[in-house]
């Protein structure tokens, strides 16, 4: 019979981590785990000491910092699977989830499914033939090496891809393998597993060529099971259900999503929302039941393509069973930086962006031309940010895989700070005071249209008082909306004071919030 050995690949929420570990080996499957290096210690510690004491549960002997698109994900996924084979011998199948997965059939329905084939369940569709990326680069996330963070070292990613293009430092792909891409949600039989490891000790070539590849989970296991492994042997499907939204962002299941998820011909379900507890919970307890009959009508594809298609011809858009909750959702948190002088703000971010990693956007509600990632078109315009201002913010967490994230906004868009701070997210507002000279207040002026380059110097003189006057009212609003976590920084404090507030603001020890708050030139002109 079946034995799954699940690989977990986890970076939070170390108590749902532990249940989940709790209730898939309580039926004698068995569970590697990979905590995320950059989280913390002390989660990792929580974890490490409720399931120690399992044998059913094993480590990977080396925690890497992960990062979305680097060869990090797969190195972490490799010593996972290392530590399963090696732990539990008598695993015949290696399943990949992450800490957001749950398993929608019983333990006794997944070992029939697994006993009925003897096969390999993994997405691997030929990279230049198919037509599985739809938008963006395809060779070149093979033909160029890739070292930096697409998502968090951005300059450099760009800077060095570029370079490579004109001095035409491209390379060739290993000359014996035919690049295979899929979903990263794969299930694999043990020997399988053990040739891929096999194969990677003596062809190192191939590993090293991989490891500077873009997005390399999506490519490297779906390659080397398509060479080591007969066509015959493998089911090109992967058996974790999950679904996109129209701007190709992961669906969301709640707690009435329960008997839609038992119904699809998938054994596990992505992504699990971190506030459906009830879910959570019945799904929890379904692992371990027996004799339980599932009804499969596999409906979920088909009625998301019937409910976003009707608004792609001209009809009104059916309710979306995907989009209940309108919430960012309580595991969120959304950092605010409020300044007047954006320069300072950016500033004080890309400060904050080195010293932390935290994922940053500037004044994406102010300027047009702020950076963000194509989000389905959601993110062209200031008006649809505006509109869709919660599923853009939802989207920013998913596309960057963090719960914590950093945006700048204007003290004008007090209705904006309303509304976020009456979300279930944890929202923190940092309000940077800045002093206002008159050569400042004609410029800003000037970008708000109060002014020309010929105005007359008497016209100036008689609007920079109501200027003034008007950034201090929006100053004194912001006070006097009695935000529950309102921190605020002033040009004017000594380093001392701006690095305690930082410190309560990101979270950060002292030492690490005194570097930001001794940037240079923070506040010049």
């Amino acid at each position: 019979m079946a034995r799954i050995a699940f690989i977990l690949l986890c970076h939070k929420d170390p108590d749902a981590i532990i249940r989940q570990a709790q209730s898939l080996t309580a039926v004698g499957d068995y569970m590697a785990i990979h905590f995320d290096a950059r989280a913390t210690l002390e989660a990792y510690r929580q974890i490490r000491a409720a399931l120690d004491d399992n044998p059913n549960v094993t480590f990977a002997r080396k925690r890497v910092k992960c990062g979305w698109g680097e060869w990090s994900l797969v190195r972490a996924s490799l010593n996972a699977v290392s530590a399963a084979v090696e732990a539990f011998p008598r695993a015949t199948h290696f399943y990949m989830l992450s800490g957001d997965c749950m398993a929608i059939k019983s333990a006794e329905y997944a070992h029939e499914f697994l006993d009925r084939h003897d096969v390999d369940y993994i997405e691997s569709y030929d990279y230049f033939q198919s037509d599985w990326i739809k938008t963006g680069w395809k060779e070149e996330r093979l033909i160029y090496r890739h070292w930096f963070n697409e998502r968090t070292q951005k300059r450099w990613f760009y800077t060095m891809f570029e370079l490579q293009q004109r001095l035409g430092l491209k390379r060739k792909i290993p000359h014996d393998i035919d690049v295979m891409i899929g979903s990263q949600w794969w299930c694999l039989r043990r020997r399988t597993v053990e040739m891929i490891l096999g194969f990677i000790s003596e062809r190192r070539d191939v590993t090293r060529f991989f490891s500077t590849t873009w997005i390399p989970d999506e490519t490297f296991f779906q390659t080397l099971v398509r060479h080591l492994v007969p066509e015959t042997e493998i089911n090109n499907r992967s058996l974790t259900f999950l679904m996109f939204s129209d701007y190709g962002m992961p669906v969301t299941f709640y707690n009435d999503h329960y008997d839609l998820l038992l119904g699809q011909d998938f054994l596990f379900a992505r992504k699990i929302s971190a506030e459906a507890t009830e879910l959570k919970r019945r799904l929890g307890a379904l692992y371990a039941s027996e004799g339980t009959e599932f009804a499969i009508s596999n409906e979920g594809q088909s009625l998301f393509r019937f409910l976003t298609g009707r608004g792609r011809i001209g009809r009104r858009f059916a309710p979306r069973f995907w989009e209940k909750e309108a919430s960012f959702g309580r595991e969120w948190e959304l950092l605010i930086v409020v300044c007047k002088k954006w320069h300072v703000a950016k500033r004080l971010l890309e400060r904050i962006r080195q010293t932390t990693n935290i994922p940053v956007i500037e004044y994406l509600f102010n300027e047009e031309g702020a950076w963000l990632p194509d989000l389905g078109n959601i993110q062209t315009s200031l008006g649809k940010r505006h509109r869709h201002r919660r599923s853009l913010m939802r989207m920013l967490f998913d596309y960057f895989d963090t719960d914590r994230l950093i945006v700048c906004i204007d003290p004008a868009n007090i209705d904006l700070l309303e509304d976020f701070c009456r979300d279930r997210a944890l929202t923190r507002l940092l309000d940077v005071e800045c002093q206002f000279t008159d050569d400042y207040l004609i410029g800003h002026a000037a970008r708000v249209g109060l002014a020309g380059d010929h105005t007359p110097t008497e016209t100036l003189n008689a609007i920079l008082p109501a200027i003034r006057l008007d950034i201090e009212h929006e100053s004194d609003r912001i006070r006097d909306a009695g935000f529950a976590n309102l921190g605020r920084i002033r040009e004017t404090d000594a380093s001392e004071e701006t690095a305690r507030v930082l410190a309560e603001f990101l979270s950060l020890p002292q030492d690490k919030a005194m570097e930001i708050a001794q940037t240079e030139h923070l506040f010049a002109d």
